[in-house]
């Protein structure tokens, strides 16, 4: 019989988690709802600037391990780190007897996952004694497979029946195990996926992530000043923006709970007060919204565009010029046609290497009647699920663009009609996004 009782997973990264100040405030944020029984903490971040996160002291700590140098100090650092933590909260956990057994396990020739897993595993200790609760190794209910890849189903199977009782838990973050033993990370964003994982096993009712930000703004604030808020988003938006280079959450740690519906909050650690960011699977447009969600991009992309009378008709065409991209290894983020067209849009760093082939290949394979590369292109998306019922979104954007002598040289609108496209000059870039910022929110 399902639960009827409110469930909320928790996820603190590592700046909530930098030391027993913040440990204090994550439990005082904690014991505020009841609701919230499952947490997964990082391992500790930065206190200060230029100060290390201890995920990156115990990478360094392998590596000069595994070069015959002498990581004392450096796992003297993370000996440090956790035992300021420990007895600043007076915790009665077996400290010493676990960071000997890693320090041993590191100079015995632990793999670099070992390694870097054990800051989340330590700092999970630790917050499970200091809140009382039950400690849950993440190697007992995260499995990868032979190849790394994320076993989701038996996750899923083997979480939801150890979590069933309902017990606070802590989970650490970031790590799991493959069928063979051995400890095995995420990629990206470890513990905002694991975060995900648990609040996908437990039907959570929501998904909490605090870090150190109020939520996500509608542009980079290092572009436009103060921009604003977004206080609600859809995974969808969310996926479009975080893809152009929004940063916050990795997009990968959202598929757990988009998958199953389950709205994620992004809240503040030191400001818990503040709302933050619901993303949920659907919203209503809202009236008092701006049309758009947000504004994001990246530099540095080259075109290649290919005019052939007639391509329309010639079946495989579109297959034969993405194929050579393939085999040189190369991605393409989008693809504009028209009836005698089609443009590939690429990473330029990625291209650089195979620049002569792909041209040489594409006259051979294909024999366009003109082939030429555009470099130095930003891209440049408009996100929003109000543009679709706001009649002249695109002509606004391109007006705006105009006003500032911007030049469009390229468009793309998505068929979700979420998101409008455009490249610009990389020298544009900057002055695009304040462009359609200002001329849709002000």
């Amino acid at each position: 019989m399902h639960s009827q009782k409110k469930k909320i997973v928790t996820k603190f990264g590592g700046s909530s988690l930098a030391n027993a100040e913040q440990f204090r405030k994550v439990k005082d944020i904690i014991g505020r709802n009841p609701a919230r029984i499952y947490v997964v903490p990082s391992a500790p971040g930065r206190r200060f600037s230029g100060d290390d996160k201890v995920t990156d002291l115990l990478y360094r700590c392998y590596n000069l391990c595994r070069e015959h140098q002498d990581f004392e100090e450096t796992f003297d650092k993370i000996r440090a780190r956790y035992q300021e933590i420990a007895s600043e909260l007076e915790l009665t956990v077996d400290l010493d007897r676990e960071l000997n057994h890693i320090h041993d396990k590191i100079a015995g020739g632990a793999d670099a996952d070992y390694c870097a897993s054990r800051g989340e595993y330590l700092n999970g200790l630790l917050l499970a004694d200091f809140l009382s609760w039950r400690f849950m190794d993440a190697e007992k209910v995260i499995f990868f497979k032979g190849d790394g890849t994320f076993d989701s189903e038996k996750t899923n199977v083997v979480m939801m029946a150890l979590l069933a009782d309902e017990q606070p838990t802590v989970v650490p973050g970031f790590y799991g195990v493959k069928p063979d033993g051995r400890v095995h990370t995420f990629s990206r964003g470890g513990s905002d996926i694991t975060g995900a994982i648990v609040a996908r096993a437990v039907s959570a009712d929501a998904y909490e992530n605090w870090t150190d930000v109020s939520g996500f703004l509608m542009a980079d604030p290092r572009i436009v000043s103060n921009p604003r808020e977004i206080s609600r988003i859809t995974y969808a938006e969310l996926r479009e923006l975080s893809y152009m280079g929004a940063t916050v959450l990795h997009e990968d740690a959202m598929f757990p709970v988009h998958k199953v519906g389950i709205p994620t909050v992004i809240l503040n650690t030191n400001h818990p007060e503040h709302p933050g960011t619901l993303i949920s699977l659907t919203l209503p447009t809202d009236p008092v919204e701006p049309t758009i969600t947000g504004v994001a991009g990246h530099q540095g992309f080259s075109v290649v565009a290919i005019e052939k009378a007639m391509m329309n008709s010639e079946i495989g065409f579109g297959r034969k010029v993405l194929q050579i991209f393939e085999e040189c290894n190369i991605s393409f983020e989008h693809m504009p046609s028209g009836i005698d067209s089609l443009s590939v849009v690429v990473s330029g760093e990625a291209l650089a290497p195979h620049r002569e082939e792909i041209v040489r290949r594409i006259a051979e394979e294909v024999a366009p009647d003109t082939l030429t590369i555009h470099d130095h292109m930003s891209i440049i998306a408009t996100v929003g699920r109000g543009m679709v019922n706001n009649c002249g979104t695109a002509a606004r954007l391109f007006s705006a663009m105009s006003r500032n002598g911007i030049n469009v040289r390229m468009i793309d609108q998505g068929s979700s009609e979420l998101s409008i496209i455009v490249g610009v000059d990389d020298a544009d870039f900057e002055k695009t996004i304040r462009a359609i910022y200002a001329e849709f929110v002000g």
